[in-house]
């Protein structure tokens, strides 16, 4: 039992640091090629977890020598067009200036169902407002409207927007990000005086950040229900 448990803290530990040496791509919308890598892992780390009697080495070579073939096949394809349209594909268009393109659809076995779900997702359900749909080599579908149906933008309405400015975490449950600080020209003075202004103590703040321009988001920790 103990030797099984071992044998799976280790593999799990590998498999979570594979993951991060291929990239992000992996947690989010993956290509054929990454989504064939991610069911081979886990195939490869459930046979040595199981099997006791099976080498754990033997269930760790076949893991790096994946890892290295998607990280070299990565490198392949971004540098090479042909090896990128082989191994990912290419978008499809599967609407344009507003008409469906059937032929498409049917190759990429894409329904009008699947197609007005997607739109729907999107926030779309008049298909006429639609001048193109494109199928995404990750599965997903990019929609752009007729620019008459786009929402205005500032510049449109004439209205004159300051620049975004990203919030900072200053607290998250209640431990101080301290490396933060320098970001916005802070110290821990200014976050007491922040912690006094809402009578609180800092393991009683789940959330603090703040932008550049000084405004706050404060949300304080809920006790558990008994």
């Amino acid at each position: 039992m103990l030797i099984s448990f071992i044998r799976t803290v280790i593999l799990y530990s590998i498999l979570i640091l594979v993951i991060r040496l291929m990239g992000k791509r992996q947690l989010g919308e993956m290509e054929p090629m990454e989504f064939v890598v991610t069911m081979l892992l886990a195939n490869l780390a459930a046979v040595p977890m199981q099997e006791t009697g099976i080498p754990l080495l033997a269930g760790l070579i076949p893991i790096l020598v994946v890892l290295s073939m998607e990280l070299l096949l990565s490198v392949l394809v971004y540098h090479s067009v042909h090896a990128r349209r082989l191994l990912c594909g290419k978008p499809v268009i599967l609407m344009e200036n507003g008409r469906l393109i059937q032929e498409n659809m049917k190759k990429t076995r894409v329904n009008p169902d699947e197609l007005t779900e997607f739109l729907r997702i999107q926030g779309v359900t008049d298909l006429t407002t639609v001048q193109y749909a494109i199928l995404e080599t990750s599965g997903a579908i990019s929609t752009f409207l007729y620019p008459k149906y786009e929402p205005a933008s500032a510049k449109d309405a004439g209205v004159q927007a300051s620049a975004r400015k990203l919030p900072v975490t200053v607290i998250a449950s209640g431990r101080l990000q301290k490396q933060n600080l320098p970001l916005l020209g802070k110290d821990e003075a200014w976050v007491q005086g922040i912690l006094q202004s809402y009578n609180c103590r800092m393991q009683d703040v789940y959330l603090l950040t703040s932008e550049p321009g000084g405004k706050l988001y404060f949300a304080a920790m809920q006790e558990d229900p008994a």
